[in-house]
């Protein structure tokens, strides 16, 4: 009895443990079972950290390593996210062994169809091979107006973006350089009312603005990542132009549009995108009208027109052939620019342009050279 009296009044608890009883937590804290079996916070929590390689063709997980939790990584966790997401489980089984793409990221559906109704498919076995892996289109101000009842059409923005979408998705970097004559064209309304060449030209750069916002949306209502770079400042609607940065856009999969022409008064939308052809080093420009190609002579009015299939930059200066303004041109020769005119209102003329099938008008080459050349 006497050894039993000494050992009870020795053993005194100790004086911080009350502070930091279950008792004490199950009154200041709602999650009280939780925290009550919580380590001290000298200790660590293992967690186990599942690791492997995105791009590995084994079916089962290499090995597994350890995180240590510190008690500053406690506030993130409760217990209910803990119950929740802690189990880790991962399998790769489901992932082909012959490390192909699944269809939901080249664009084809079951059986090589294409995600997008109407649009051509681009399983490999069918078609031939990409001829160009980043490109530059040129959509005229007068193509988007359509049937010309209204300044924009729906249908063929839709009609682009749907084109553009299926191409995206086979890894083809796609530029855009949209013009405003739709709304507005600077050389037509200069001088009128004391309208010098300059503010018209603003004005149509302007102009160019409103049909890249609207192509935007169009594009990413169906999923593209979309993004609008001006010449100009307009930060509210638009970035802008960043060379550096638009080739980094490119190159995470996103389309980028450019507004506003060159920024300048006097050159033409053309010119803005043999310009931006050149400074993204995209290996084409494909201009999208409303004619099938470069005639010799105007189709409207004579309809025995013939279509040239090719031709050379001298040729379109020396014959006065009204593809692009002799600047545009220009620009494209000193830098062995390819340039492709096709007809926009044909389905599938866009898709067959950047993915180099012969369509329209080559300028600056043959379509034989531009196979053999890839």
């Amino acid at each position: 009895h006497s050894n039993q009296t000494l050992s009870s009044q020795t053993q005194t608890p100790p004086p911080c443990r009350r502070r930091f009883s279950t008792e004490h937590i199950s009154k200041s804290s709602p999650s009280s079972q939780f925290s009550s079996s919580l380590p001290s916070p000298s200790m660590a929590i293992p967690l186990p950290l599942t690791s492997y390689s995105p791009i590995s063709t084994s079916s089962s997980i290499s090995r597994t390593s350890f995180v240590t939790l510190t008690p500053r990584h406690r506030n993130h966790f409760s217990d209910q996210n803990i119950s929740r997401h802690l189990p880790i489980s991962c399998s790769l089984s489901s992932s082909p062994s012959n490390g192909s793409t699944p269809d939901s990221m080249n664009g084809s559906g079951l059986n090589g169809q294409s995600s997008f109704p109407g649009m051509p498919s681009f399983d490999g076995a069918s078609n031939p091979p990409l001829k160009w892996r980043r490109v530059l289109l040129k959509v005229s101000g007068e193509a988007l107006a359509g049937d010309e009842q209204q300044n924009i059409d729906p249908k063929v923005t839709m009609s682009i973006a749907r084109e553009v979408a299926a191409v995206t998705r086979l890894g083809i970097e796609v530029a855009i350089v949209v013009g405003g004559g739709n709304i507005f064209r600077g050389s037509t309304w200069a001088g009128c009312s004391g309208l010098d060449r300059s503010s018209a030209d603003y004005i149509g750069m302007m102009a160019t603005v409103m049909n890249a916002i609207f192509l935007q949306a169009t594009m990413e209502s169906i999923g593209i990542p979309t993004r609008v770079q001006t010449a100009f400042r307009m930060s509210e609607v638009a970035e802008p132009y960043i060379r550096r940065r638009a080739i980094r856009h490119l190159e995470k999969g996103r389309v980028v549009i450019f507004a506003a022409g060159t920024g300048n008064p006097f050159f033409t939308t053309d010119t803005a995108a043999a310009l931006r052809c050149a400074e993204i080093n995209a290996e084409v420009v494909l201009k999208a009208t409303n004619v099938d190609g470069v005639f010799d002579d105007d189709p409207k009015r004579n309809p025995n027109a013939r279509l040239h299939e090719s031709l050379t930059y001298q040729e379109v200066t020396s014959k006065d052939l009204s593809v692009m303004d002799m600047t545009a041109i220009t620009l494209c020769q000193e830098n062995n620019i390819p340039v492709v005119v096709f007809n926009l209102s044909e389905p599938g003329n866009i898709a067959k342009a950047i993915r180099g099938e012969r369509v329209g008008t080559l300028i600056g080459g043959t379509w034989n050279s531009i196979v053999a050349a890839t």
